[in-house]
């Protein structure tokens, strides 16, 4: 089944698509820019997995605190079927967050 063109540029408009199309540079000075864009990705990157990962310590203490479960497992289903869309290595990065997000209250 393929999906028709106004539908794949509402998808990459939404940011959804999992590859969105980068023109491939004709020279040295367009691969640096592109380098540069990767150097700024993986910034924001970090940036987010250290918020995501200080926001579920807090939701595992308060959990926690309040008698619930270590691990909501429902959840953490949910949260990996969002990385499924990448495909096996994004289900890997998936339960890497999620043992990120952890910390100790996954280990037992």
């Amino acid at each position: 089944m393929t999906s028709s063109p106004a539908a794949d540029a509402a998808a990459q408009d939404a940011g959804t698509d999992p590859s969105p199309v980068v023109p491939v540079p004709e020279d040295q000075a367009g691969i640096e820019k592109l380098r540069s864009e990767i150097d700024s990705i993986d910034a924001e990157l970090v940036r987010l997995i250290q918020r995501r990962t200080a926001v579920s310590h807090a939701i595992g203490v308060a959990r926690q605190s309040l008698g619930g479960p270590r691990i909501v497992y429902s959840r953490e289903m949910a949260v990996l079927e969002r990385f499924r869309s990448l495909g096996p290595s994004g289900t890997d990065l998936g339960m890497m967050l999620l043992s990120m997000g952890r910390g100790m209250l996954g280990r037992k």
